[in-house]
This record gives structure tokens, C-alpha cells and sequence, in this order.
């Protein structure tokens, strides 16, 4: 298997050219995915600026603002990791407000934040219209194996040891939730050193190594 070194700046370059190859004559559902230590929002962001510079309208949203509410995300405890990696996330409310409205066809309106954690309350954000060729950009954690549609996924791969290593005591009881989860991605990042970066190489999807 083919892989690339890259510098954390030659990354975004990377991603943003794979998100601008994507037509714009719809929207662009861009999932970036990874353990709670890569960061994935970080990633999602430094996105932003690039693909704005190239004339895409650039949405921004977190599936940490799309959790259920604690009566049913913590409903068998607190650090249940089969929970965490299968209940924790609203799938229905994610796709209902922000993926199926940027369907072909849909309308491009989008709701970016339904419910808010710390507080364990509705959040009161308004809903936004993604201009046409808009990209929205996606943060979260296992989310690939849960059948969200996209355009482009990314994944931030750590090694079990690095994610041992990497993980704060907080939430080293998710480690059994990461070691079952297989994402399949467009993009793989080896990313057990974020300033040293790895492109995992990819086949996309007419079937053309990459």
C-alpha cells in the first residue's frame, strides 16, 4: 500500500483540491472523521478559508452539536462503550437537518446545531441556506460506519498504540468502541504524529488508485 508523506499545509492542499474536483452544480457533504485525539474539527476548519478562496460557499457543522439528549445517550451509564460508538449520535436528526436537505435536488437549507450537550438542552441556532456548489464540511467521531451520505469521507487513522497513548484518562473507556470500528473512507490519513502526516493510498470512486 502506497503512502505519502505530507506536511500538515500539503494536507489541505490535498483535501481542498479533492473537494473543489467535486462538481458544483450540487452541494459537496465533506465528512471528516477520527478519535477524539486527532481533533477532526481542527482539520474541517483549516478547510474553510482555502475552498472559500476558491469561490465555494463553505458550511461548517459538528456532530458534537447532534448528540441525543443525555436521558438516552447515557441510558446504560455514563462509560458505555457500545453506546458511544452506536447511540450517542441522533443519526435521524443529523440526516433529517443537515444531510438530505443537501441532496440532489434538496433544498440547502440546514439546520447546524440541534442540541446541546453541556447544557442538555435544544440549541436556538437558525437555519442557514448553503449557496449553490456549497460544501459542507462534517466533524465527528465514528461516524463512517453509520451509512451518512457524502461526497467525499476522510479519516484520520491512529494505530492502537498511538490512540492508547493519545487518548485522555476521560475517555479511555471508549478504547473497546475504537478497536471494533472499520471505517471505509475515500481518505485515509495516517495521523499517529499530526505534524507528520501520511496520505494512505486511495482508490476513489470510478475505481482509479490514487
Amino acid at each position: 500500500m502506497k503512502v505519502v508523506p505530507l506536511s500538515p499545509r500539503t494536507l489541505v492542499d490535498e483535501l481542498v483540491g479533492r473537494v473543489d474536483a467535486l462538481p458544483r452544480t450540487t452541494w459537496a457533504r465533506v465528512i471528516v472523521d477520527g478519535a477524539l485525539p486527532t481533533r477532526p474539527g481542527e482539520l474541517a476548519d483549516a478547510l474553510v478559508e482555502p475552498l472559500r478562496a476558491l469561490g465555494r460557499p463553505v458550511l461548517r457543522v459538528s456532530a458534537g452539536d447532534f448528540l441525543r439528549p443525555a436521558s438516552v445517550r447515557l441510558e446504560h451509564g455514563h462509560e458505555d462503550p457500545d453506546s458511544f460508538r452506536d447511540s450517542w449520535l441522533d443519526v435521524g436528526g443529523l440526516l433529517r437537518e443537515v444531510l438530505e436537505p443537501l441532496d440532489p435536488g434538496g433544498s440547502g437549507r440546514v439546520l447546524p446545531a440541534l442540541w446541546n450537550a453541556a447544557t442538555d438542552r435544544a440549541h436556538r441556532a437558525d437555519y442557514v441556506t448553503l449557496g449553490a456548489g456549497g460544501v459542507l464540511l462534517l466533524d465527528g467521531t465514528v461516524l463512517l460506519d453509520k451509512w451518512l451520505p457524502a461526497e467525499l469521507t476522510v479519516h484520520l487513522w491512529l494505530s492502537a498504540g498511538a490512540l492508547e497513548r493519545q487518548l485522555p484518562d476521560e475517555w479511555r473507556w471508549t478504547l473497546p468502541a475504537y478497536a471494533s470500528y472499520e471505517p471505509q473512507a475515500d481518505v485515509t490519513v495516517r495521523y499517529d504524529h499530526p505534524t507528520r502526516p501520511a496520505l494512505v493510498g486511495t482508490v476513489d470512486r470510478e475505481g482509479n488508485s490514487r
